[in-house]
């Protein structure tokens, strides 16, 4: 089974959670950027963790499907339509045989998230189907979709093909021709992170932070950066207030990883994203608590951002809890589920 890609979007590539175990031979895990959002799409539609998703940047692409499947949107909201009828965001969706599914205009956000159920079945590259632009390695061809490509998916898993069915026999019963197929039910606002408040990304102070003059993490805490132009998915570069060293600094490179803050000679700190490189050797100021990643990865540029500073147990207790979350969300699309094997 395979969709057809009729438009490609301003940046769809295929991505998963990304390969690991490869850093020491300079490859980076590379992966989505909001690791949220691609894990909950997947979550509605039946897939591991692990199964590829499309992310779309900005502007989605255009897909014909040649049979019924089952998908999910999650992340920025590109307006997307099945023949005329909105797509719903946070909620699992039958796409029938013979529909396109195309994308408008970004309302809010910035990368969406489309699984399908099965996932993407491209080939894996060192253990992902991720897709690395700068390498070629991974997703169609290593590259972003074009014109004409079809992408294979995967055979549906079982909590799939029970929503399939039970959709398509409402639809039977009353009659409805329609080209989608929609639940009641979908992941509240509640329980995702919170990409339409205030841009406040929560940070831990690093090794390298009192190498910085006293007015410099003062104006890093205090003031508002700008996300620059110049951003993309190896690294956010800010704008704003320059930070300065209080001795000059000569180092070897290091390990860094996503999320981490460097800040080069010109003084304008560069947030470390999915594609970013596996050492540098500019001073670090902060890490990023990971449960912020996804909220940054939805800022376009321009986006005013400002930082908090915590510690390293509040950054756990915040994964923790939102692992815990996760899980749950899990166990009740499954209890959800199976009320409906057992309604049939």
């Amino acid at each position: 089974m395979s969709i057809e890609v009729i438009r490609p979007g301003l940046l769809s590539t295929v991505q998963d959670e990304g390969r690991t175990g490869y850093r020491r031979y300079g490859i980076h895990p590379g992966g989505v950027m909001d690791t949220f959002a691609a894990r909950a799409a997947n979550m509605l539609v039946g897939n591991s963790r692990h199964a590829a998703v499309l992310e779309m940047t900005m502007t989605g692409p255009r897909l014909r499907f040649h049979e019924s499947r089952l998908i999910s949107l999650c992340g920025a909201d590109l307006t997307a339509t099945v023949d005329h009828q909105p797509v719903p965001l946070w909620r699992p969706v039958l796409v029938r045989a013979g529909s396109v599914l195309k994308f408008g205009q970004c309302r809010h956000g910035l990368r969406g998230y489309l699984a399908i159920a099965g996932g993407i079945a491209v080939p894996e590259v060192m253990g992902s189907r991720s897709t690395d632009l700068k390498t070629g390695l991974g997703g169609v061809e290593g590259r972003a979709l074009c014109v004409g490509d079809l992408l294979p998916t995967g055979e549906p898993s079982v909590e799939a093909r029970v929503w399939m069915q039970r959709m398509e026999k409402k639809a039977e019963e009353n009659e409805r021709d329609h080209r989608i197929l929609v639940p009641a039910w979908f992941l509240s606002e509640r329980e995702r992170p919170d990409y339409d408040g205030r841009s406040v990304i929560r940070l831990m102070q690093s090794k390298d932070s009192l190498l910085f003059s006293q007015e410099s993490l003062e104006q890093f805490y205090g003031e508002k950066y700008v996300i620059s132009p110049q951003s993309d998915r190896m690294g956010y570069r800010l704008q704003g207030s320059r930070l300065a060293l209080d001795q000059p600094l000569e180092r070897l490179s290091e390990a860094v990883t996503y999320g981490t803050v460097q800040v080069p000679p010109d003084g304008q700190p560069i947030i470390l994203m999915a594609d970013h490189q596996t050492i540098g050797g500019y001073p670090v100021i902060a890490q990023v608590a990971r449960v912020d990643m996804p909220i940054l990865a939805q800022a376009k540029p321009g986006t005013r951002i400002a930082f908090k500073q915590i510690t390293y147990d509040q950054a756990r207790q915040l994964y923790n809890e939102q692992e815990c979350n996760m899980q749950l969300i899990d166990k009740l699309i499954r209890r959800r589920i199976a009320e409906m094997e057992s309604a049939q």
